[in-house]
């Protein structure tokens, strides 16, 4: 199995992952998964259930499991939790086992898209611009540290950042150097 073969995007949520990950799998003509939903279907539960009678800790303990799981599979492209790259063990098996793609938002855009949302648990708190401040603190340089690309989510649409992600994704894997490590 070649690196290649595997995409995996990370980022905060909100980013995009999911979307994106849909419409990746579909170009490529990949099966697309995330780990959150494979929790889910796993458990019988929703992510914030998890949240509320586990904890973060055992929400975590079940997504290092997930992701171990979808990274021996070939040709797929996964989007992870938000959080799974706090896992040593995770960030060492989605560098090894296929091309990670950090899709970067700024914690105010992040805000915007997800404000509404309330089936977030890291965000159920007074005041979760300042939380998505806290854990784009501390995950940005994780994401850097793994991902073979970034791409930032900005205000463009979802096709202009599928564009350019593709175009970066193709001159990686035609072995040409690139400046992809690079926003």
């Amino acid at each position: 199995m070649s690196k290649q073969d595997n995409l995996y995007l990370v980022g905060l949520m909100g980013a995009g992952k999911t979307t994106v990950g849909r419409l990746l799998a579909k170009h490529y003509g990949c099966e697309f998964f995330d780990s959150d939903h494979v929790i889910e279907a796993h458990t019988g539960v929703k992510i914030p259930v998890i949240f509320e009678i586990e904890g973060e800790a055992g929400f975590r303990k079940r997504e290092e499991a997930a992701v171990a799981e979808l990274t021996a599979l070939s040709g797929i492209v996964l989007a992870t939790g938000g959080g799974a790259i706090l896992s040593p063990g995770n960030r060492d098996t989605l560098r090894r086992n296929g091309v990670v793609i950090y899709l970067h938002g700024t914690p105010e855009h992040l805000h915007e898209r997800t404000r509404h949302d309330r089936s977030r648990p890291l965000l159920q708190t007074e005041n979760p611009l300042a939380r998505l401040r806290e854990l784009y603190a501390r995950r940005d340089p994780l994401y850097r540290e793994i991902a073979d690309i970034v791409v930032d989510t900005g205000r463009q649409s979802v096709s202009g950042m599928l564009r350019v992600l593709c175009g970066k994704l193709d001159l990686l894997r035609s072995g040409l150097p690139s400046p992809d490590r690079v926003d």
